[in-house]
């Protein structure tokens, strides 16, 4: 049993606030707590940030252990494998003690052995210093290999500050464009790029610069005036084309140009129409568009590069019912297909001058794969990734024609790490209405070589915006499985890990399913013997943090601790108020409460507004002050409900970073601090 000695429980001061909207009244206690320059705010983040260092203080040690072991596995001077790219070799490596990448290549070579002397593009450890959060974003080479375009977030609110450095002098040129996406795109007279600006208050990404970076002469060149769109910019594998992209959650439309004629007029591909989705990928003379048009689960078609319009198309993979198109990996002679069924992702290799076709094999029911960077059209090679429940993260290289893998590199953990202890599984569970859904376990096997029965179980979702949540291999993760923990990722609607009408029969006005899933997975593993109430915890961040929100509610009795990261709580709010980043662009994620019905059914599940007087679960909810995807107040308003109203003495604590935003630490070491605190919350009450 572990005492705790507890500093008073922070108390926020209420300010009745009303908002009506359909007849509807909201009594709004906290809604003050929205002014982040407010220094009565920050007091009271402060206090609530005092108090959680106080309930968590018997497990300082323990969170000490835990980062030391968590980072004890970490080979801390680690380098990617090396890709090529117009002549040289990029990759990325880090120095023993560095948080930060160091960005570097070297010049020609047949291979990465035979290459040229090292050059540094970027050594981010010394640009952060005197820096709390520091982020680079976008790095982009100019054809000529000469300039280096970047992006700096020193804030955390994913708004970012474009630069250029010439990498023949080391030196940067006068170019600092703010408000950005942080990314560029070169045209092919290597000193014309292309930006997104992001608009100042909402962030939404709504207008393409294009910008001389000699003469600093900027030009609109597309803006999107659709609030509920965002735009981006990119440059197609071939280099031929420079591509706007315009897109809200179901709908797209691009926009094209020649890259040697930046300031000719960008020609639309295929005009928008709400609910038709589509990508393109240009090869020789044809574009391929990968296509939801007839197609649930997406097809592909083709069509010449100056014929785009959809009445042009031409298909050439059909949809099918049962199998997701995700996306296409193209080269001279090969076309690699990423596909998902049931539930598991797949990797398909056609021969385009033979039509033969076959699927890569991967020895495992928990597993992702992956298409990696492949730069260049004339090769047999595809470079792809795997991972596994228990196998960590690896890249391979895979000649199409012979079927021979080449393991490049696998992640190492420093310490050892003997995989046949660990084991892993697949679960199916029959939800309430009748659907099936899929989890991944992962576990430490017991002194008989097997499952551990009546565990403390971790149970993990996400279940929004089609994310599907893979599963994959985590070194971090093995200071729960050594101390008996079994982790269990639950694949609930809403994501799109069973294809499209997965996704949409969690979204919307069918919302609550994601939930509901989630419940019926808890429920399935206490009745399976797996674990018990008084050992099942959950877990889940953004949306997911959502999710932790509505499931304390309708099923506060089925955890012992929940934790809820950077949680998306206010729903109605939020979706009310245009000026907050996201709030537009997620009508078709959540739906538009302005109209009554979808007011009425996101307020029924609304974390935030459907707090009672009840007993919780222990609570720790984590945020961030800076945060642009979640605005800090929500989580700091619902902690604040929850002490009004709970009618327990379990624990509920918040902890606030004052220094960063939705990600958290930008370091790779300090960010991991985080997730020690996290887990010492876990083992402490493991011990209750």
């Amino acid at each position: 049993m572990v005492i705790i000695a507890l500093m008073q429980q922070p108390k926020a001061k209420k300010i009745r606030k009303e908002l009506t909207i359909h007849g509807d009244t909201r009594i709004d206690d906290y809604f003050w707590l929205n002014q982040r320059e407010d220094q009565e705010v920050l007091d009271y983040l402060n206090q609530e940030n005092a108090y959680c260092k106080s309930v968590l203080k018997p497990t300082e040690p323990l969170q000490n252990e835990l980062y030391e072991e968590i980072v004890g596995r970490i080979k801390k001077d680690d380098e990617s494998v090396p890709y090529k790219k117009n002549g040289y070799w990029y990759y990325t490596r880090y120095i023993k003690e560095g948080e930060y990448p160091i960005h570097c290549r070297r010049a020609g070579g047949k291979t990465f052995k035979n290459s040229g002397d090292e050059e540094i593009l970027l050594d981010v450890n010394e640009l952060a210093k005197g820096h709390s959060y520091y982020a680079i974003g976008g790095l982009s080479i100019s054809p000529n290999n000469q300039f280096l375009a970047y992006g700096v977030d020193t804030v955390s609110r994913r708004i970012y500050t474009l630069k250029v450095k010439d990498l023949h002098t080391g030196n940067l040129l006068d170019v600092n464009i703010e408000q950005t996406t942080g990314g560029a795109t070169w045209a092919a007279d290597n000193q014309t790029i292309f930006y997104t600006q992001k608009e100042e208050k909402s962030l939404r990404s709504a207008k393409i610069f294009s910008y001389d970076i000699f003469n600093h002469e900027r030009q609109l060149r597309h803006h999107e005036t659709d609030d509920t769109f965002n735009c981006g910019v990119y440059k197609s594998k071939s280099k031929k084309y420079i591509i706007i992209t315009s897109g809200a959650s179901i709908t797209s439309e691009f926009r094209f140009l020649e890259a040697h004629t930046p300031y000719a007029e960008f020609t639309v591909f295929q005009e928008r129409i709400r609910g038709l989705e589509y990508g393109i990928t240009h090869f020789e003379d044809k574009w391929y568009v990968l296509t939801n048009w007839e197609a649930q689960n997406f097809r592909l078609m083709q069509t010449h590069e100056t014929n785009t319009s959809r009445d042009f198309w031409q298909e050439v993979m059909p949809h099918r019912e049962e199998t997701l198109i995700e996306g296409i990996e193209l080269f001279k002679n090969h076309l690699v297909v990423e596909e998902r069924t049931k539930g598991q992702n797949f990797l398909r290799i056609i021969n385009q001058q033979t039509d033969e076709e076959h699927y890569m094999d991967f020895d495992s029911e928990t597993y992702d794969c992956w298409t990696s960077i492949n730069p260049e059209f004339d090769s047999p090679i595809l470079r792809f990734g795997y991972t596994s429940m228990t196998t960590p993260s690896s890249v391979y290289d895979y000649d199409m024609n012979t079927r021979e893998k080449t393991l490049l590199k696998q992640q190492k953990i420093v310490g050892g790490y003997d995989e046949s202890n660990y084991g892993s599984k697949r679960i199916w569970v029959e939800a309430r209405d009748g659907e099936h859904v899929p989890m991944s376990m992962v576990y430490k096997k017991n002194k008989d070589g097997e499952l551990p029965q009546n565990a403390h179980l971790l149970l993990y979702a996400y279940g929004s915006y089609g994310h599907s949540l893979d599963p994959y291999f985590s070194s971090v993760r093995l200071s729960l499985l050594d101390r008996g923990f079994v982790y269990v990722i639950a694949h609930i609607r809403g994501g799109e890990d069973l294809g499209r009408r997965w996704y949409d029969h969690g979204k919307l006005l069918h919302k609550k399913n994601t939930f509901y899933d989630f419940i019926d997975c808890g429920e399935h593993l206490i009745k399976e013997g797996y674990t018990s109430n008084q050992k099942l915890y959950a877990m889940g961040g953004s949306a997911g943090g959502l999710l932790m929100g509505a499931v304390i509610n309708m099923r506060p009795d089925l955890w012992h601790g929940v934790i809820a990261a950077v949680p998306f709580v206010d729903v109605v709010t939020t979706m009310l108020d245009e000026s907050i980043p996201l709030t537009t662009g997620e009508y078709d994620e959540w739906g538009n409460p302005n109209e009554e019905d979808y007011y009425h059914y996101i307020k029924s599940y609304s974390p935030y507004d459907n707090v009672e007087r009840k007993a919780y679960p222990n609570l720790l909810i984590t945020t961030g002050l800076h945060d642009s995807q979640v605005q800090y107040w929500e989580p700091a308003k619902w902690i604040a409900k929850l002490r009004e109203y709970k009618t327990d003495d379990n624990i509920l604590i918040m902890d606030c970073n004052m220094e960063t935003g939705h990600g958290g630490a930008s370091g790779r070491f300090e960010a991991l601090k985080e997730t020690a605190m996290e887990y010492a919350f876990l083992l402490m009450l493991a011990e209750r």
